[in-house]
């Protein structure tokens, strides 16, 4: 697809196109998490090691722990990264890392957003909140700043300025009391350079988010996405699904061309005892496209992930598409994309339409 100038300034790459690096942030609480923090930092490396085959593997973390960063990574073979002295307060780059987009002139741009822990629910976030602004001063790129609250969990494009989210989180008044529908869509084409925005309702169960798209639906390319499918009408994700499965027979490119929506089955229900969340949020709809691979969120159910990794491999020919164990993540409410936030590669000029 040629760099199209969709009305605006900027555009909101896809995840599919080329990227340069992939950003994290490093787990360094103790008091997060089930089990120990060095057993969660070798699942990072994993990860890291995991990426880092396709991009640069790029790590927000206080300067203190550094060396102990670049020891877990090297013990697991992973040379493909670079360290920011970017304090964080938790590990969820998706939601509070810089979403990045291309200019008209090629070069890339950070895009800055108000983070409040999904509206307030894990204090503190302050750290968290800066973490934009000092990743667009490190890499010396410009930075557009917005008063909108809003995670990058909570957004999904096609790359050609169509985007889908929920009315859940970015009309939910623990985040945007007096903000409009209309004046969301009006900022998110000024921020990220989008035409169309199509809302669908609630979220699975059990997501600390208030229901992030990206564990529900997800774009394979341009016209075509995945969609979390429950057909146990006993689930409590089967009410929010069917209605947003529903909503998606309507979902149209800005071009006007229908969306395919293929069907992506959940997991067997994910339980962890003596723990926050009843049920945890696990979803195969939260990979990560990354080059030539896309890492995929399994959870050691052999049928119900070799027929997920089947469905998405029909999806990305072409890619090597990889399972990675999920189990730890989903305690905390997340998974691979959750953890994520990808730096696409910076492009030529673009080719303006009209």
């Amino acid at each position: 697809m040629s760099e199209a100038l969709f009305g605006s300034d900027v555009r909101w790459p896809a995840e599919w196109e080329a990227l340069e690096a992939v950003w994290i942030s490093w787990p360094h609480r103790e008091d997060l998490w089930q089990g120990g923090l060095a057993e969660l930092q070798g699942i990072y490396a994993g990860l890291a090691a995991a990426i880092a085959g396709q991009a640069e593997v790029r790590i927000n973390a206080a300067a203190g722990l550094h060396a102990g960063v670049r020891r877990v990574l090297q013990e697991r073979g992973v040379e493909r990264f670079s360290l920011f002295d970017h304090a964080t307060n938790d590990v969820w780059c998706r939601d509070h890392g810089p979403i990045f987009v291309r200019r008209r002139d090629g070069g890339l741009q950070v895009t800055d957003w108000q983070f409040n822990a999904w509206g307030g629910k894990f204090a503190p976030w302050d750290l968290d909140n800066e973490v934009p602004e000092r990743v667009a001063e490190s890499l010396a790129l410009p930075r557009s700043s917005s008063r909108l609250f809003l995670e990058g969990g909570a957004i999904e494009g096609n790359g050609a300025g169509l985007l889908l989210t929920t009315e859940a989180v970015l009309l939910n008044a623990n985040r945007n009391p007096e903000w409009s529908k209309a004046d969301v869509e009006a900022e998110l084409g000024r921020m990220l350079g989008t035409k169309e925005v199509f809302w669908l309702g609630q979220g699975i169960e059990g997501d600390d988010t208030d229901g992030h798209i990206d564990d529900m639906v997800r774009f394979v390319k341009e016209d075509a996405v995945v969609s979390i499918v429950e057909p146990d009408v006993h689930s409590p994700h089967y009410r929010s699904l069917a209605e947003n499965n529903e909503r998606l027979q309507g979902l149209r490119t800005v071009s006007g061309s229908r969306v395919e929506v293929v069907p992506l089955p959940m997991p067997d229900p994910l339980v962890a005892e003596d723990w926050r969340l009843e049920q945890l949020p696990a979803s195969y709809a939260n990979f990560l496209i990354v080059n030539d691979a896309v890492l995929v969120p399994v959870f050691c159910q052999e049928r119900n992930d070799d027929r997920a990794l089947g469905i998405l491999r029909e999806c990305f020919p072409g890619k090597q598409v990889v399972g990675l164990d999920a189990r730890r993540f989903v305690i905390e409410g997340g998974a691979i994309h959750c953890v994520t936030q990808q730096q696409p590669v910076v492009s030529g000029v673009w080719e303006v339409q009209g």
